[in-house]
């Protein structure tokens, strides 16, 4: 997974960009029979999910809760599947253009829904990249601008290319069928303000064609460059691609952090923002895990409810605002996971010895029911004996934490790991 420089993040100090538009309108003529009956991002990935799914799973776990899609072809379709879904956080709207008009058009039929700044994502193409870090680099942005992110492809051939005058974009090369080899490409994902849809007089409109290109002119427009996976469903054989490739791409690591101790320093019950603190090196972790597409789960004993010192919505207000504060330096947790419960707990309903609490496993395991994760490739980091009983239970590796920087101490073991895997293959 691709994620900017940490110099680049650690200017960032906007506000948090929350919401996602994903343009899901197209009618995929390229697929022929296949879109028949179906739109093109709802085609199966497997047996469980089709693209659209794996679309929103990334942008909701990485803190986007407002998820918008804009249909068009067969929208009735998309709006039954997806309109009111929840995922995690994030809840789901879908809006229903009564004609194509473009993507620029599509915007528009958006726009009494959208937000100062928000990303616009294709509803047919997948880039596996840390979409935080990209809008940390470029939340700033002046009304009128906006950012594209960057794919490199070995083969341009079908794609137009962009050329960059720094992180600046100078110019969209039409494709050249004949001249293969790699290149960037506008990846179709955006970050944008609101005040570029009065750029959109005519329509339809297209983004990419009439858009973009009036606002390099006025050098409004900005690019970062990823390295991550990148495919577009829109042929057979991207299709096909897609379907071997995804399911085993999202089934990814996990390091599961325990809270208070290892992301927080422990000031005994830390039910607040008044009292919270972040430890030395916790956010920079958090990042790091991001930027190596692992996933990264928070599972946190919370006895403070059980005896009443603040309550479970106390506990939500607290991780929300971890989240944004997270955000602004480009890093994001998939989950939260929290266990309120106590054997000697005095609040009504929450004097329990309850098999989430740690030492068990049962935060772990409800995560690896509910997330796509590896367990054979995931570590718990914690600092009491409780949170690597609770490891060892679910069978993930378990790494104390005493103390120090968090992001030194993963950064340790995860080379300690890849040596003793080197050494293994030797």
């Amino acid at each position: 997974m691709w994620a900017l420089n940490s110099s680049e993040i650690a200017s960032a100090s906007h506000e948090p960009v929350r919401q996602a538009v994903l343009l899901v309108g197209g009618r995929g003529t390229r697929l022929g029979s296949l879109v028949a009956n179906l739109p093109k991002p709802m085609m199966a990935m497997d047996d469980r999910r089709c693209f659209l799914d794996i679309l929103l799973g990334e942008f909701a776990r990485q803190g986007f809760d407002d998820l918008i899609l804009v249909a068009g072809y067969l929208g009735d379709q998309l709006r039954a599947r997806f309109h009111g879904r929840r995922i995690g956080e994030a809840r789901v709207r879908v809006v229903v253009e009564e004609e194509a008009r473009g993507t620029g058009g599509a915007l528009r039929e958006a726009e009494p829904l959208l937000a100062s700044r928000f990303i616009v994502s294709n509803g047919d193409s997948f880039l596996d990249a840390n979409v935080r870090a990209f809008v940390a680099r470029w939340g700033g942005l002046n009304p009128g601008e906006a950012a594209l992110l960057l794919a490199r492809v070995e083969d341009s051939s079908r794609y137009g290319t962009v050329e960059l005058d720094g992180s600046r974009v100078a110019a969209f090369l039409e494709k050249e069928p004949e001249r293969r080899g790699p290149g960037m490409i506008n990846a179709g994902v955006y970050l944008m303000t609101r005040e570029i849809l009065g750029e959109i007089n005519v329509l339809p409109c297209s983004m990419e064609r009439d858009v973009f290109p009036a606002l390099v002119v006025r050098g409004a427009l900005f690019a970062s460059p990823s390295e991550g996976y990148f495919i577009d469903i829109g042929l057979p054989d991207t299709l096909e691609e897609a379907r071997r490739v995804l399911p085993v791409l999202l089934r990814r690591p996990a390091v599961f952090f325990d809270r208070d101790g290892v992301l927080n320093v422990d000031h005994g019950h830390v039910g607040g923002r008044d009292r919270f603190e972040w430890m030395d090196g916790a956010i920079d972790a958090v990042r790091l895990v991001n930027d190596r597409g692992w996933r990264a789960v928070v599972v946190t004993n919370q006895a403070g409810v059980a005896k009443g010192y603040y309550s479970e919505d106390d506990v939500r207000t607290l991780h929300a605002f971890m989240s944004d504060e997270l955000a602004r330096a480009g890093a994001f947790i998939d989950r939260f996971y929290h266990c309120p419960f106590h054997p000697e707990g005095t609040a009504p309903g929450y004097r329990l010895d309850h098999t989430h609490r740690k030492p068990a496993p049962g935060m772990i395991l409800h995560a690896l029911g509910e997330l796509d994760i590896d367990p054979s490739t995931s570590l718990l980091i914690g600092d009491k004996d409780s949170d690597l009983a609770a490891a060892a239970a679910a069978h993930i590796k378990g790494v104390p934490f005493s103390g120090g920087n968090v992001a030194a101490a993963l950064r340790a073991h995860v080379a300690r790991r890849s040596d003793a895997r080197e050494g293994a293959d030797r």
